[in-house]
């Protein structure tokens, strides 16, 4: 920045002196225009050819006058081609003969100034002068000539590049100084303005710590859209911060509901197993002799094994759900078949309480999905509800559809759901993270997690419903087939 100013103010100071320049000769040959016809007028000895013929003495006066007026000018007498016939000093220094007559007529004719003509010196610079043609004579046709007068001849200039030169020196140097220290200065103090918010940035990325990172406080994190680049990397950073926390809380979460989940399983399959490991025990003993007694023992054993298949069952079907590669096999199918069909296996396979299908029937619906999937929600719901509700009291299961969508309602009369349960599914919250603890010890609502994760992967949910008369109501929406979607709109 300062070698720039710098190099600015040089390139100013040239073009400054440039035109102080012009508007000084500009001036001199204003002020000296007339010098030249003034001299014609008042010393016509000096418009003789021939010097023999001219008053020396004259001549000596006026060339000591004109010197002592102004040493700086040259007086030359040119003939009507611009040939140099005289020279008021020395002709010796006279190195250019020629002297271009086009300045000098533009000079007479009025031009505008400054007018640069010929330096019959021979110095090569085109000089500002004062020009006068001399009186004619009777019956010559051509002029006899003309006065021409360098007004900033060698000597001048010699005198004023000396004072201009030092004094150039002595000004480009102090504004020089002057302005690297202004520079530095203001770059100093704009570079520290601009780098402190990266530095006080810096500084929290390596004190940045999941532990030691303190909330970041009201007002402090703004939009990354606001403010300069470096506050969008401030709130860009805080938003970061955050997003890591959050992720750092969640997976905290995640493992503390992992650690609560693995205890429940382990209080699940323990109660069940030690049941089993007794029966078995009494199997193997002698105190069993009443065959009704061992048979009684066998059931009990099976109905405790069963406990643990159903539960390892549904511990697996819903870890392979939670994955996140998990991929649906779809495929067109009849909803309203596999709704009867699980409906008719439950009543195949014996209550109570009986499974019934309410409702009337809801006619074709079709559906892309996971076959396999969907039954097991469907069943996994009805067997939620025949093993809570009273043996006297059916489990009924309806169809219906409205647009889009297929609802399944799965109703009994039992007791009804935990009121965590309840909360959750009415906000569509997951009921495998954290797991729903039951209060005498273990997991809960595995068999809901499944459907409400199977509705979930099909674009649907798992809601409960009002229930009038006690129990539970549980509506599984699935999307129907977007041709039968197309269908039942336009219908």
């Amino acid at each position: 920045m300062a070698l720039l100013l710098l190099a600015y103010g040089a390139l100013v100071g040239v073009l400054g002196w440039h035109v102080a320049a012009e508007d000084e000769q500009e001036s001199l040959q204003r002020l000296s225009h007339g010098l030249a016809r003034h001299i014609v007028e008042h010393w016509p000895e000096i418009t003789l050819a021939d010097r023999d013929q001219a008053d020396r003495a004259a001549r000596d006066e006026l060339l000591s006058m004109l010197m002592v007026v102004n040493p700086g000018i040259q007086v030359y007498v040119l003939d009507a081609d611009g040939r140099v016939q005289a020279y008021i000093g020395d002709p010796g220094m006279v190195r250019q003969e020629q002297v271009d007559l086009r300045p000098v007529r533009d000079f007479l004719a009025g031009g505008a100034l400054p007018l640069r003509g010929s330096d019959p010196m021979g110095s090569g610079v085109a000089r500002i002068f004062s020009a006068a043609m001399f009186p004619p004579r009777a019956g010559d046709s051509r002029p006899p000539g003309y006065l021409y007068i360098v007004l900033d001849g060698q000597a001048r200039e010699a005198v004023a590049g000396q004072l201009s030169q030092r004094r150039a020196w002595q000004g480009t140097a102090l504004v020089a100084g002057l302005g690297l220290l202004v520079t530095l200065a203001v770059g100093a103090f704009t570079l520290r303005r601009l780098t402190q918010p990266l530095h006080r940035l810096a500084r929290r990325m390596r004190d940045y710590s999941l532990r030691t990172l303190q909330p970041t406080a009201p007002g402090r994190s703004s939009s990354p859209s606001a403010g300069d680049e470096v506050q969008a990397i401030g709130a860009a950073f805080d938003e970061m911060t955050q997003r890591i926390e959050l992720q750092t809380a969640r997976e905290q979460q995640q493992a503390s509901a992992h650690r609560e989940t693995m205890a429940g399983v382990a209080h699940d399959l323990r109660t069940p197993l030690t049941a089993l490991h007794g029966h078995l025990e009494a199997l193997a003993g002698k105190g069993l002799g009443e065959p009704a007694q061992r048979e009684r023992v066998v059931a009990a054993a099976l109905a405790q094994s069963d406990k643990v298949r159903r539960l390892s069952q549904q511990l697996f079907e819903l870890a392979a759900l939670q994955s996140t590669d998990h991929l649906l096999h779809r495929e067109r199918f009849r909803l309203d078949e596999l709704v009867a069909d699980a409906v008719q296996k439950f009543a195949v396979n014996g209550g109570p309480p009986p499974v019934t299908l309410h409702g009337e029937p809801p006619g074709r619906l079709e559906l892309d999905g996971d076959l396999q999937l969907i039954e097991r929600a469907l069943s996994n719901l009805i067997d939620n509800a025949m093993r809570h509700a009273p043996e006297c009291a059916p489990v009924r299961v309806s169809v219906t559809h409205d647009g889009a969508q297929a609802r399944i309602t799965i109703e009994d009369t039992g007791s009804g759901l935990p009121e965590e349960v309840l909360i959750r599914l009415e906000s569509g919250q997951s009921l495998r993270d954290p797991p729903v603890r039951r209060s005498s010890g273990g997991v809960g609502g595995l068999g809901l997690a499944i459907a409400q994760r199977v509705a979930s992967l099909h674009g649907g949910s798992l809601r409960p419903l009002p229930s009038p008369d006690g129990g539970t109501r549980l509506c599984l929406a699935l999307p129907l087939a977007q041709s039968r979607q197309g269908a039942l709109n336009l219908g």
